[in-house]
């Protein structure tokens, strides 16, 4: 194996990605409302990112077979112990209400991960999975910068809470799709549900809701309202191709580059629009 394609397996594995998307997606709501969040904020979402993910990725496998973990995984297990380190740093210089705010999503996290009733997770729950997922990642990237930046909740925070919420689930279905064969029935995911026909067309569906809540708002950011437009049309698109035996880093790497590939269109649509 090439040194590059170790370097992006780690990249992608230590979940790094994932945690450059959530950045991106705090970054859009900051230029969406012109909030103002402490430097240490920003530190503390990327390492908590990967130090929730790497929890609930590894977690299981690193109880099961701690003895007989991959090198590979061992690295990521280190490399996670150091960014739990860093995580804690700096939220030495957060306030306690960013804290608290950002604990409660993060115990919604490991009650994902971790059986709690009756031997069962949230994400063992069936139907309940893709919705916690939604709700972590909407609360982390809208209401809790909004708390850091000691803003009050507006509707227009609100309905933008309730778009990420939306969001987030159909960039949760490629994933969803892929795993169809691995899936344990018990867990009622909506391919497994409503098949991947009807999965598609309650997507479309969702990305429209999505982008049309956007006229309720009190105030309308242009550049932020089309590249809404242009990522609700992405995700659907990256659904409708998403398939069982869709290549090795479809959902993992192009899906979750969806977030950045929105802050990229909406911060050059800010500077061509103002």
């Amino acid at each position: 194996m090439s040194a590059l394609k170790r370097i992006f397996e780690f990249y992608i594995n230590s979940s790094i990605h994932v945690a450059l998307a959530v950045v991106s997606l705090v970054v859009i709501t900051v230029l969406e409302f012109n909030l103002q969040l402490p430097k240490p904020y920003w530190y503390f979402m990327f390492f908590g990112t990967i130090t929730g993910y790497n929890f609930v990725k590894y977690a299981p496998v690193a109880g099961l077979h701690h003895r007989s973990l991959a090198k590979s995984l061992k690295t990521i297990q280190v490399f996670s112990f150091l960014c739990f380190g860093a995580l804690l740093y700096f939220s030495w210089f957060l306030s306690v209400e960013t804290l608290i705010a950002t604990g409660a999503f993060g115990a919604l996290t490991v009650l994902y991960a971790i059986p709690f009733l009756k031997k069962k997770s949230l994400r063992t729950i069936k139907g309940l999975k893709i919705f916690v997922v939604a709700m972590v990642w909407a609360g982390v990237t809208v209401l809790v910068p909004v708390l850091a930046s000691e803003e009050l909740l507006t509707i227009d925070i609100v309905i933008t809470f309730i778009q990420r919420f939306l969001l987030v689930i159909i960039f949760t279905i490629p994933f969803e799709i892929r795993d169809l064969p691995y899936d344990d029935t018990v867990l009622g995911t909506l391919p497994q549900t409503i098949g991947v026909v009807g999965t598609n067309i309650f997507i479309t569906v969702l990305a429209g809701v999505a982008f049309i809540v956007e006229g309720f708002k009190d105030s309308v950011f242009i550049p932020y309202a089309i590249s809404l437009l242009f990522i609700c049309l992405q995700a659907s698109f990256a659904v409708f191709f998403a398939k069982k035996n869709q290549s090795k880093y479809y959902a993992s790497f192009w899906v979750e580059s969806l977030p950045i590939l929105w802050l990229v269109v909406f911060f050059l649509l800010q500077h061509l629009l103002s």
